[in-house]
């Protein structure tokens, strides 16, 4: 499981959005998204850039799985865990119900 991030959520949008504005400025956007990291204090430009990835493929921008579908599939996910785990179980008990049956039972 990823750990939280440490950098409050305002933060990381008010970064992407400093990115696309002062994007023009810079010859590339890696040269854009460093500024940015270093006049914000985030400690790796890599943050940074996943940040605008993530923000390119949530605003349909870039292909890729948004934070949307992400959540989605992490619930499945947890959910289907849930669901095997619960067959499991029931299928222990429907084997041990079924070996009692099986045994022979002797009237006194």
């Amino acid at each position: 499981m990823a750990r939280p991030s440490s950098y409050p959520l305002e933060l990381r949008r008010r970064a992407v959005r400093m990115v696309a504005e002062v994007r023009g400025d810079y010859p590339t956007e890696s040269a854009a998204i460093k500024a940015v990291a270093e006049k914000l204090g985030i400690g790796s430009n890599e943050t940074l850039r996943k940040w605008v990835r993530q923000d390119q493929v949530d605003s349909g921008q870039r292909p890729g799985t948004t934070t949307e579908e992400s959540a989605q599939i992490k619930a499945l996910k947890r959910e289907n865990a849930e669901l095997k785990r619960a067959n499991e179980i029931l299928k222990a008990a429907a084997s041990f119900f079924a070996a009692e049956l099986d045994r022979p039972h002797l009237r006194s």
